[in-house]
């Protein structure tokens, strides 16, 4: 049975199992989402708020009883999810909420059935939106759901019905496409502090580059400084001693390290910039390994002592051992894939070599047949003739599966990050204008680099916070 008609078959055997959510005709859907709004139990208080907001435009389409639509309608609790700083700006920016919201609605009125029956044989469709530009729809096999962008259909709330189209709650915001320009000022000064990840840090050191050259008016007066001091390293900074003014970040910030930010009077603000497909190197002449499980890496980077001790057939050879070290991000993550998060396991292996500086930790792999090692996929890219990829649970990793999910999705793809304040920005417009360069054109450089496009949704988010702190 194809993929589309398995897809289909559970997920619309899952709705029968909650129940169709059908009313009565109860008017047009400005009626409902009003309805719903000052009821016992409102769901779209902050929705209806945003239509009043908007461009009249917008609540004389969704009145119109000639009207046939569709209507994904965020939740109170979606929109709660988006910064303040960003629904600030939008409340008070009639055009642009416009655009979010006409991104929401679908010319036509589209059951749950009808929306499904959207989706092609790989498990995706595009539905173009009153705002111009198309929405992606797509059907998670493992997890029987469907998702609109990043947004996650509320299957216990769909086919809500009105007298001039259908509405389905979704329990995030959608973006539509951002665009973001800059435009150089006449004269630049200032400077831009920066540290962290040694993943993002490439990626970083080209922006600045770019940056420098095209930032317009005399480039000496602006300094630009990136130190690689793993993104632990960087958040101390960043956090704890506030002496940098943006922190580069393979990993998302903790909770203990927002604390210290929040105690110098700097509120964390976190910028997707890209995704890496953590990667995971031996030396080209271990001929006997291509493809390695997670459950066989866990054994690899921690508790087995020779490669006969993993699978059979392998060498009874020490394994050596090259990673980063504890302040690395990279680190962090692997271990909370790999290890569930026990550092405990990883540090106790023997023959085990650690530092933030993977430049050192490639070339030891390079240098021993029975060595492996991990680190980010520019590292692998930038030195592929000395170095071999391994496949993860037999997934390669490339732009198709960094974004795949379920069993298709390479299971070490993780988001890359920066992370500012806005405190700063206010304090030293450059580094506002440093960012929004660095969102303005990081695309056109990422996979020079070695790394792929941050999630489109993601990355259109960014975009919108750094419009909105610095507009």
């Amino acid at each position: 049975m194809k993929v589309r008609a398995i897809v289909l078959t559970l997920i619309i055997a899952l709705l029968a199992s909650f129940g169709v959510f059908a009313q009565e005709e109860n008017g047009t859907i400005a009626d409902v989402v009003t309805a719903y709004a000052t009821g016992d139990a409102p769901e779209f208080t902050s929705l209806l708020a945003a239509i009043e907001a908007a461009d009249p435009s917008v609540l004389e389409t969704l009145s119109n009883p000639d009207a046939q639509l569709t209507v994904f309608a965020p939740t109170d609790a979606a929109f709660a999810e988006l910064p303040s700083f960003v629904t600030d700006y939008l409340m008070a920016n009639t055009d642009v909420l416009t655009q979010v919201l006409t991104y929401h609605v679908v010319d036509g009125a589209y059951l749950s059935a009808d929306v499904l029956g959207m989706i092609d044989e790989l498990g995706n469709a595009v539905i173009p939106t009153l705002n111009g530009a198309e929405l992606t729809l797509s059907a998670d096999l493992d997890t029987l759901t469907v998702k609109l962008d990043q947004a996650t259909i509320v299957l216990e709330m769909i086919d809500i019905a009105a007298s001039n189209g259908v509405i389905h709650v979704i329990d995030s915001v959608l973006v539509p496409p951002v665009e973001l320009t800059y435009e150089p000022p006449a004269f630049v000064e200032g400077s831009v502090a920066m540290a962290g990840s040694s993943t993002v840090g490439p990626l970083t050191e080209v922006i600045m580059f770019n940056y420098r050259e095209e930032a317009g008016g005399d480039a000496a007066a602006i300094e630009l400084t990136n130190d690689i001091t793993g993104t632990g390293g960087g958040f101390d900074r960043f956090c704890g001693e506030g002496v940098t003014d943006l922190s580069n970040a393979s990993r998302a910030i903790k909770d203990d390290e927002v604390a210290e930010c929040q105690a110098i009077g700097r509120e964390p603000i976190e910028f997707r910039v890209g995704t890496d497909a953590l990667s995971v190197v031996v030396n080209p002449a271990a001929d006997w390994i291509e493809d390695v499980t997670v459950e066989e890496l866990a054994q690899l980077l921690g508790t087995a002592t020779t490669w006969a001790d993993v699978r059979e057939g392998w060498p009874n050879e020490p394994i050596i051992r090259y990673t980063p070290g504890t302040e690395s991000g990279t680190f962090d993550f692997f271990n909370e894939v790999v290890f569930e998060e026990d550092e405990t396991i990883p540090l106790a292996a023997s023959n085990l070599t650690t530092n933030n500086d993977d430049n050192v930790l490639l070339l030891g792999v390079a240098e021993n047949q029975y060595a492996i090692g991990y680190f980010g996929y520019a590292y692998y890219v930038n030195n592929s003739d000395s170095l071999k990829l391994l496949r993860v649970n037999g997934i390669e990793a490339n732009a198709e599966t960094v974004e795949a999910s379920g069993d298709a999705a390479y299971p070490l793809a993780r988001p890359l990050f920066i992370y500012g304040a806005a405190s700063i920005f206010a304090e030293k417009p450059v580094v506002g204008e440093f960012v929004r360069y660095y969102l303005a054109t990081v695309n056109d450089v990422i996979g020079e680099v070695g790394y792929f496009p941050a999630n489109p949704f993601r990355l259109n988010i960014a975009k919108l916070e750094i419009i909105a702190l610095t507009n």
